[in-house]
């Protein structure tokens, strides 16, 4: 929205509210937080000016958002793998699905040779939930509950469908419950629209995976130094040991790929400890980026 709105100087709330989708709610609250960004030292001259005048969305002082950002490979690729993470998993529109195919264009022209790290297919569950949830209409489940290791017949009020740790989950009233419930798709061994409609709340809660480890699922064990400490705070782990010096978590995951990634990204602040499928997943990885590595020319 900042470069569009610098390059078309005098736009109005309306227009940049169609536009780009916006409340006039939503582009106030985005329009405070720009007012408080800028360069590197953050005093009155490094800031940026934005606010709304007369009706018209004003914003001076960042000129360096009047042309296209110039993105290093690393973060050309951080933003594709982004890109290509939210429209796999059904969140991305027809505007970001075509801003991704053309990023791809650029960073990973045909013939180059990739890493897969797409979602796994899609239960077939998935589209008859999504359509129920978009039609607020009730559903029939035979779930199977892994903590208490008994399959149940229940009706559900599905809100959304959404993925994540490469699991595909339904968030929902659950009426045999009497409440808010997560379930697991690749659980729900029969799913039917009964045809009754249902009220949803008026807002829909964020997704959230309550996570619960299955019997078969990849186990390891690592020790994080304090700079990679965040996971804790972004990945459903088990404390071992905390330290000053050193925090060792239990890491659950349905595919070794997932802690393989995770370890990749963190470096030597993270080690493995324990987890002989996370081990051979990582020394995979580590020779693919390294094959790769060597084929780019310098």
């Amino acid at each position: 929205m900042i470069p569009w709105a610098i390059a078309n100087p005098g736009a109005s709330v309306v227009e940049v509210c169609a536009r780009f989708q916006y409340t006039e709610r939503e582009l106030a609250s985005d329009l405070n937080i720009v007012f408080v960004c800028g360069l590197p030292g953050y005093g009155p001259g490094d800031l940026m000016s934005a606010e709304i005048v007369d009706d018209e969305v004003v914003i001076d002082m960042a000129d360096y958002f009047a042309n296209a950002p110039r993105l290093t490979p690393a973060e050309a690729l951080a933003l594709l793998a982004a890109g290509n993470a939210m429209v796999g998993a059904g969140h991305g529109g027809a505007v970001l699905e075509s801003a991704v195919s053309k990023l791809e264009a650029v960073v990973l022209p045909p013939g180059t040779e990739v890493i897969d790290v797409n979602l796994a297919a899609e239960p077939e569950l998935v589209g008859v939930l999504q359509e129920a949830a978009a039609a607020n209409e009730v559903v029939t489940l035979t779930y199977w509950s892994l903590s208490r290791d008994e399959v149940t017949e229940r009706e559900v009020e599905p809100w959304s469908v959404f993925s994540s740790l490469g699991n595909w989950y339904l968030i929902g009233h659950c009426r045999m419950a009497g409440a808010q419930r997560v379930f697991r798709v690749d659980r729900i061994k029969a799913g039917t629209a009964t045809g009754e409609s249902f009220t949803p709340p008026p807002t829909i809660p964020a997704p959230e995976v309550r996570y619960i480890p299955a019997v078969d699922d990849v186990r390891a064990r690592i020790a994080l130094l304090p700079p990679a400490r965040w996971v804790v705070d972004y990945y459903p782990v088990e404390v071992v040991s905390d330290k000053p010096e050193e925090l060792v978590v239990d890491f659950s995951a349905t595919d070794p790929l997932v802690p393989a990634q995770l370890m990749l990204r963190l470096g030597p602040d993270a080690r493995l400890v324990e987890g002989n499928e996370v081990e051979k997943a990582l020394a995979e990885l580590r020779s693919k980026l390294l094959a790769l590595y060597q084929q780019t020319p310098q």
